[in-house]
C-alpha cells in the first residue's frame, strides 16, 4: 500500500499559491570551479537528499485535502538532470536559462524539485536548483542542500560519509534576522494547543499575563496590517506577466561591510539594506522616474523555527513589511533611516500573525486564500529574504563551491524578488524580476557594490565622530539633491 502524509495548513497554502505568472519556485544557483563528478553527486543525492522521504512525495488532493503519497515509479533521472548552454555559455546565457526555469512549472505528477548540472564558458559547471516552496522553506532547504557538501575536495571514507556539520555562529543573521522575539516565540507555541496553553497557565500563573499581552499584540498588530496604505506607485509594480528575468552581482567582501558598520554603528543588516535601497532608487532614477518621499516595501521572512524544528521539512517562518526608503538620495542618511525602522520592526508580532493567517488560508476554500494573498500582495513591491550561508569554502562532489545565488518566488502579482547571501566571507546579491517591469535586473544589481562603496568612501574621507553628527547628514544630503 502506497504510503501518505497529511499536508500542513501552511504547507497547503503554498501549494495553493501558484499562479501562471508567479510559480512558488524556490531557485538556486551553485558556480563551481571546474567539473562535478557526476557519479559522486548522483550517490550524495541518493543518500542525502532522498534520506528525506519528502523527496519521493508528490502532492495528491482528495475529499480531505492535500496529502504527501510516495512516488511508486520514483527515478532520480527524472529530477537530476544535464544540460549544457547554448552560444557562449557565459552568465548572461545561464540567467536566461534559470529565468526560463522560473517560467516553467514542475510536473504535478511527480515529487516537486529538479537539479540540474549545466556545462558553462565560466570556468566550472553551475548547479541549478528548484524546489516548490510547499516543500520547505528557504531556511530548511539550504540545510538540505549543504548536507550534501563537503569542508575538502576529496571524498569522504565511506565510514565518515556523514552530513558535515556547518556552524552558523558566526552567521550574517543569526537565523535569518534578528532573533525572534520572547512574545512571538510564545504564539507559535501559543497557537499549536489551546490544552497546552491551560497547562502552560496551571504550571505558572505568571505566564498568562504573557498570553494577554501576546493578545493584545496580535490584535494591535492585525488592525495595523487592515489600515496599511499601499506603497508608492512605480514601474516595479503592475501585473506580471509569464516572463523572468534573473540577474546577480559580483560578490562585497563581507570584512569591509562589518568594518564599515563597526564605524557608522549599524548592523550588516543596515548596510545591505540601504544598499538595495539606493540601487532601487538609482535605477528609478536612471529611467527619468521621480524619487523624492517614494517609499518601497517589502516582505520579508522571518525564521519561526525552534530548536526542535532542526532537520524538519516544511514552511516555519512568518513575515514582517519593510519599508525601504528609496527616496532618499543621501547615502548616509538612508543608511541612519534604515537602521532605525529596522530596530521599530525588531518586536514586531506580523511574523507570529502572518504564519497563523497562511494556515487558515490553507484550510479555507482556495478562493478566499487567493483573497487574502492579493491583499497582501497589494501592501507591497518585492519580497526580500536573505539567507547565511557557510563561512568557509565548500565542495561539492570534488569541484569548490565559488559562488552560491538564490530566488525566491513572489506572491499574488508581486514581480520582483531580492535576495541577499552570505559565503565564504562575502555577501551576494540576486535579484528575479518580471520582464513587463524590469527587463534589465543587471542593471540594479551592478548598483548594489556603489552603494556600499559611498558608504565606504565616506568612512575614509570623514572624521569618525563627524559621522554622527546629524548636521553633517544634512550638509550631505542638501549636497546629493542638488548634484
Amino acid at each position: 500500500m502506497t504510503a501518505q502524509e497529511k499536508m500542513s495548513p501552511v504547507d497547503t497554502a503554498w501549494l495553493r499559491m501558484d499562479r501562471p505568472n508567479n510559480l512558488m519556485q524556490i531557485l538556486g544557483v551553485m558556480l563551481f570551479d571546474g567539473k562535478l563528478d557526476f557519479a559522486r553527486l548522483r550517490q550524495r543525492i541518493e543518500q542525502r537528499l532522498l534520506s528525506h522521504a519528502r523527496f519521493r512525495q508528490f502532492a495528491r488532493e482528495d475529499a480531505t485535502g492535500w496529502s504527501w503519497v510516495d512516488d511508486p515509479e520514483f527515478d532520480l533521472d527524472n529530477h537530476l538532470r544535464r544540460a549544457a548552454l547554448p552560444g557562449k555559455g557565459d552568465k548572461a546565457e545561464l540567467e536566461r536559462f534559470v529565468a526560463d526555469l522560473a517560467s516553467t512549472p514542475l510536473p504535478p505528477a511527480r515529487p516537486l524539485w529538479q537539479i540540474h548540472v549545466v556545462d558553462t564558458h565560466m570556468g566550472g559547471q553551475a548547479l541549478v536548483t528548484r524546489f516548490h516552496h510547499c516543500i520547505a522553506d528557504g531556511i530548511a532547504l539550504v540545510a538540505v542542500i549543504m548536507e550534501m557538501a563537503d569542508d575538502a575536495p576529496a571524498p569522504l571514507p565511506a565510514a565518515a560519509a556523514t552530513p558535515p556539520h556547518h556552524s552558523h555562529d558566526d552567521a550574517l543573521w543569526g537565523m535569518v534576522w534578528h532573533p525572534i522575539s520572547r512574545a512571538v516565540q510564545a504564539s507559535v507555541r501559543a497557537s499549536t494547543s489551546l490544552w497546552a496553553m491551560s497547562q502552560d497557565w496551571l504550571r505558572n500563573p505568571w505566564q498568562a499575563l504573557d498570553y494577554a499581552r501576546l493578545g493584545s499584540g496580535m490584535t494591535a498588530e492585525a488592525a495595523k496590517l487592515l489600515v496599511m496604505p499601499n506603497d508608492s506607485t512605480t514601474r516595479f509594480k503592475g501585473t506580471p506577466g509569464l516572463v523572468k528575468r534573473v540577474a546577480w552581482s559580483e560578490p562585497i567582501d563581507l570584512r569591509e561591510i562589518k568594518a564599515v558598520g563597526k564605524v557608522l554603528g549599524c548592523s550588516v543588516n543596515d548596510l545591505l539594506l540601504s544598499a538595495v535601497a539606493g540601487a532601487l532608487g538609482a535605477y528609478l532614477t536612471d529611467c527619468g522616474d521621480a524619487t523624492e518621499g517614494v517609499e518601497l516595501r517589502a516582505l520579508v521572512p522571518v525564521n519561526l523555527r525552534q530548536a526542535a524544528d532542526a532537520g524538519k521539512l516544511g514552511n516555519r517562518f512568518g513575515m514582517v513589511t519593510l519599508e525601504l526608503p528609496v527616496g532618499v538620495a543621501n547615502p548616509l542618511a538612508r543608511l541612519y533611516e534604515t537602521r532605525r525602522r529596522m530596530q521599530a520592526m525588531k518586536q514586531s508580532y506580523q511574523p507570529a500573525l502572518t504564519l497563523t493567517l497562511l494556515g487558515a488560508a490553507g484550510m479555507g476554500p482556495k478562493l478566499v486564500q487567493e483573497q487574502l494573498l492579493d491583499f497582501l500582495a497589494n501592501k507591497a513591491t518585492a519580497v526580500m529574504t536573505n539567507v547565511p550561508g557557510a563561512q568557509q569554502p565548500l565542495y561539492f562532489a570534488g569541484a569548490r563551491l565559488r559562488q552560491p545565488f538564490f530566488w525566491v518566488p513572489q506572491s499574488g502579482n508581486i514581480g520582483m524578488g531580492v535576495s541577499i547571501l552570505s559565503y565564504a566571507n562575502q555577501v551576494q546579491f540576486g535579484l528575479i524580476t518580471d520582464r513587463r517591469l524590469v527587463p534589465d535586473p543587471e542593471r540594479i544589481v551592478s548598483r548594489f557594490a556603489e552603494e556600499f562603496d559611498k558608504l565606504l568612501m565616506l568612512v575614509l574621507l570623514e572624521p569618525p565622530e563627524c559621522l554622527h553628527d546629524p548636521e553633517l547628514v544634512e550638509a550631505h544630503n542638501a549636497f546629493y539633491w542638488s548634484a
